[in-house]
């Protein structure tokens, strides 16, 4: 499977990206800068964290206008598979590739720590070989990782089981002491109602190598090419 990862101005999680999927998943990769106007035949893009364009005005919501979104956009409508981690989440909600909006944390500080995620759904490309339910240890790294959506999109995001994670606690319950940005209904990560664009605030990147003693992250790199690759 081709995986392209985009590198904007400002990504610092590319790098991250790039080698879990190259060395650790064994994928082939495409470096794809944000001036590009070719997926180079990719099957799945990722856009990485960071502080693209150093987040001036909202973030990401310079990068939605860089070159290569033209192409992920148009990539995304035809049904190709799209995953957003932290900044890419940010993107992606200002592409509209996904509802809702990130705001700035509730605390209004930077919050860089390890966190408990519950897996909400298992119809998602990458949540099919995590039990529903299953909770997993994935770190967190963001200003702005609020996710909020008026009454009527979170209606429809929550009915139609479009929510990826909430953050919990080690027991998997859902607490306001367990969110760490004040996301309303806990809500970390969500898909689109195609189901083929997939965002997240956490890096599940940061919890796939074995070296670091947490392979949870590594999990939704597996589903993926679980399902895929069938």
């Amino acid at each position: 499977m081709k995986f392209g990862v985009v590198t904007f101005p400002g990504s610092n999680c590319d790098q991250d990206m790039i080698y879990v999927l190259e060395s650790i998943m064994d994928q082939e990769i495409a470096r794809l800068w944000h001036k590009d106007h070719d997926l180079q035949g990719c099957d799945f893009v990722v856009l990485p964290g960071g502080f693209s364009y150093g987040d001036y005005l909202r973030s990401g919501a310079i990068a939605r206008f860089s070159p290569i979104m033209t192409e992920v956009i148009e990539f995304a409508n035809k049904g190709g598979y799209v995953f957003g981690v932290c900044n890419g989440f940010q993107i992606l909600c200002e592409s509209g590739l996904v509802e809702g909006t990130l705001q700035h944390n509730n605390n209004q500080k930077f919050v860089c720590k390890n966190v408990h995620l519950r897996t909400e759904t298992s119809d998602s490309l990458v949540t099919r070989s995590i039990d529903k339910g299953a909770v997993l240890n994935v770190p967190i790294a963001h200003g702005e990782g609020k996710f909020f959506a008026p009454s009527d999109v979170l209606k429809g995001i929550e009915d139609n089981d479009q929510v990826l994670f909430r953050y919990c606690d080690e027991n998997g319950q859902i607490t306001d002491d367990a969110n760490p940005n004040g996301s309303i209904n806990n809500i970390a990560g969500i898909c689109n109602s195609n189901r083929n664009v997939f965002g997240m605030m956490p890096h599940p990147e940061r919890a796939a190598d074995p070296n670091l003693k947490n392979e949870d992250g590594k999990k939704l790199f597996e589903s993926i090419l679980n399902e895929v690759l069938v």
